[in-house]
């Protein structure tokens, strides 16, 4: 009964029913699959009449439509944000509206994330399990060194250049900034500094989608960078930086500040021997918006209601279950030595009201890393616009890599010219989108 229509006659008399999902993690990742699968059991033994057949891996866009159409599509599968809205136009996903009104508290559910797996109508068609917004990562040790609050990370541009100056004046090759500019990176960054700014990359125009930063919001982000390398020089000589260079740098100690999300701390510590005590959260500077992204989960077309109904109700049980986090999850964190405290799972910030509230609590209380660190991401988080990457983002990123690399590497970049060149390929782009 692997395939996803495969609702037999047992099922329709009301027997058990079984469903497939996929996201089990993969063996190379063994504490996350020993969860992942102790959890499938605990389910079954808790609803014995719902049967989990677990695959490795996640929805790949490519394989997607012909997966679905030869019937090898699970019943319950992983979304990334950017990928609800294709799904729901080209009827990819079953309609839930209907059935999620009984799954419990979707309403404490932050209504933005929601959103995501909603129609314009309304209509409902997944559910999100996990989320991220980009802020600001900071060497806490490092601003001490320099004069500097560590529990007050700058909230604006303004802070952000002269806090990078006092940490670059430490000397001993101390970066204050540093900032991706290679591999898409430094598009995926300029993206989330055009949402800091209150910005954007892509408008919708009527139906057709246009470029939207060679305006006064994308000269003012490139202006900022190119004045933090070159007049500052609290960047660095070194640029063109990956992911892994800045990391590299900011586990060494030599890195003050960079834009992030909340999983770069396990990585700092794990792969580049920092401490969790050194790092704090701030909220994206600017104060208008950021990048957000997340992952979800959205039902087979072809599931029947009974598998509709099982499937939603394994997606609360694992993913969506506030008392079980409290009651069990934190604590089998806590004994296999996994880092808990900060704004990721097992407890993302999906939340709202007095189930936030909870949550948070039961966090503090079973942390093992500094839960105050993150305080001012947390905080300052709520008040920002999340924006989604734009369409066609890994192409757009591509192009306005250059954007980042040239300002970064060249002390005479046409800011202007660089804009004008990026918006023109962009919307080349961007005129493919369906």
């Amino acid at each position: 009964m692997t395939a996803a229509c495969s609702g037999g006659a047992d099922q329709q008399a009301g027997g058990p029913v079984t469903i497939t999902i996929d996201g089990q993690p993969p063996q190379t990742q063994p504490f996350d699959r020993k969860i992942f699968d102790a959890d499938v059991a605990a389910f079954e033994k808790a609803h014995p009449d719902i049967k989990v057949t677990a695959h490795e891996g996640f929805m790949d866009p490519k394989t997607f439509s012909a997966k679905l159409a030869g019937g090898q599509l699970e019943d319950v599968f992983y979304v990334y944000f950017t990928d609800p809205a294709n799904l729901i136009a080209r009827h990819q996903a079953a309609d839930i509206t209907d059935y999620v009104k009984d799954v419990p508290h979707v309403n404490d559910i932050q209504p933005a994330l929601l959103d995501v797996f909603k129609d314009a109508g309304g209509k409902v068609y997944g559910l999100p399990t996990a989320n991220y917004s980009m802020g600001l990562l900071y060497n806490r040790a490092l601003f001490t060194k320099a004069g500097l609050d560590p529990d007050k990370p700058p909230t604006t541009w303004d802070e952000v250049r002269a806090d990078a100056k006092k940490i670059t004046a430490l000397g001993n090759n101390t970066v204050g900034f540093a900032d991706y500019s290679a591999s898409g990176q430094g598009g995926w960054h300029f993206t989330t500094e055009m949402y800091a700014n209150g910005g954007d990359i892509a408008k919708k125009d009527g139906s057709a989608w246009k470029a939207d930063f060679d305006n006064a919001t994308g000269k003012k982000v490139l202006q900022t960078l190119h004045d933090m390398r070159w007049t500052d020089n609290s960047m660095g000589s070194k640029q063109l930086l990956q992911i892994a260079d800045v990391q590299g740098m900011m586990g060494a100690g030599q890195l003050g500040m960079y834009l992030a999300a909340p999983d770069n701390i396990p990585t700092l510590v794990n792969q580049f021997k920092g401490d969790y005590a050194d790092y704090g959260l701030g909220a994206m500077p600017g104060g208008k918006g950021t990048l957000i992204g997340g992952e979800g989960y959205m039902i087979n077309p072809k599931a029947t209601p009974a598998q509709i109904k099982a499937g939603l109700t394994w997606v609360q049980w694992k993913y969506l279950n506030p008392e079980r986090v409290q009651s069990e999850v934190l604590n089998t964190y806590k004994q296999q030595g996994q880092p808990v405290g900060l704004p990721v799972p097992p407890v993302p910030d999906l939340w709202t009201g007095s189930v936030r509230d909870q949550l948070e609590q039961a966090k503090e209380k079973n942390a093992t890393v500094p839960v105050s660190n993150y305080k001012p991401y947390l905080d300052g988080g709520q008040s920002l616009k999340g924006s989604l990457e734009p369409p066609s983002a890994q192409q757009l990123y591509t192009i306005l890599d250059t954007l980042m690399s040239t300002v970064l590497t060249q002390q005479d970049a046409n800011i202007d010219q660089l804009l004008s060149d990026a918006s023109q390929k962009a919307n080349s782009v961007l005129a493919q989108v369906k």
